[in-house]
């Protein structure tokens, strides 16, 4: 169900689950949306059309693309056609401080095909057929086995990313795994320090860099400006905080590292189409 005011859909899990894997043969589309879990879409048979933030994805069958937490999409069936749909509540996985680097990484959707990722495609093809094979099969493990499964995929993904993408050019090996671990550790620091000013100086000494040279290492890294991955993350706690309608809008603001309640109110609405109230008034909590 999509919510009409805000534009969220609001997804319901069976009880005591957090995950829902279905075969989607339905010739219909899904207006824009957004929601608070992450979707990965398996095309299957015939094409299967998706607009993420405004970027356009023709999907192939046998390719995969992941819309990470909170991103407006649009998805569009051809007439025939089917195609599996994955949703995982990754909050589970969030509270792994290693799993900061992937976090890192979830800032724009992934679309992966045997062209954009040749090195890992046929391994993370193979995850998502084997998370569905324990899904539908319904063994007694099955929700354990596939969140396994789901961490070997960003395992394998963030691997991708450091060894393969090349994002520190230039660097020695042995440079690179302690640049890695230096910026793991500095996205856990943000996601432990969010409410508090965050002070380029600082986080740039932490790692030992020049703030400049620390800037651009940054955006190698992450993909994203320092600004925009903080602003994004103070977003998403922000989401969980307006879920309890004992929290003021004010406190939320507060609570989510905002300096101040205009502030966040634009920057609620910029991101989400919807100003806090109204995602408040609307959201419907998940069933786990």
């Amino acid at each position: 169900m999509v919510d009409k005011f805000s534009n969220e859909e609001i997804i319901t899990f069976s009880e005591y689950s957090s995950l829902r894997i279905w075969y989607n043969d339905i010739p219909k589309g899904y207006p824009a949306h957004w929601h608070t879990v992450l979707e990965i879409i398996l095309s299957v048979d015939n094409y299967y059309y998706a607009e993420v933030n405004g970027i356009h994805y023709r999907i192939m069958p046998g390719e995969i693309l992941i819309i990470p937490p909170g991103m407006m999409h649009e998805l569009t069936a051809p007439p025939t056609g089917a195609r599996l749909i994955y949703l995982f509540d990754i909050s589970i996985l969030s509270r792994m401080k290693s799993f900061s680097g992937i976090q890192s990484l979830l800032v724009r959707p992934i679309f992966i095909s045997r062209t954009t990722y040749p090195s890992i495609y046929e391994d993370m093809y193979s995850l998502l057929m084997q998370m569905q094979t324990e899904y539908f099969h319904n063994n007694e493990y099955a929700e354990l086995t596939i969140y396994s499964l789901l961490i070997q995929f960003f395992v394998n993904l963030g691997y991708h990313h450091i060894h393969v993408q090349d994002i520190f050019p230039n660097v020695r090996p042995t440079k690179q795994k302690e640049y890695v671990r230096k910026f793991n550790q500095l996205l856990h620091h943000i996601e432990e320090h969010y409410m508090e000013d965050l002070d380029l100086d600082t986080l740039a000494e932490s790692v030992g860099f020049s703030k400049y040279h620390f800037l651009r290492l940054f955006k190698q890294y992450t993909g994203t400006t320092l600004g925009e991955y903080t602003t994004l993350y103070r977003l998403k706690v922000a989401e969980k905080l307006l879920c309890d309608p004992n929290i003021s809008i004010t406190d939320v603001a507060e609570q989510s590292g905002f300096s101040s309640i205009s502030t966040f109110n634009r920057i609620f609405k910029q991101y989400k189409k919807c100003s806090p109230s109204e995602y408040r008034l609307h959201n419907t909590s998940h069933k786990f």
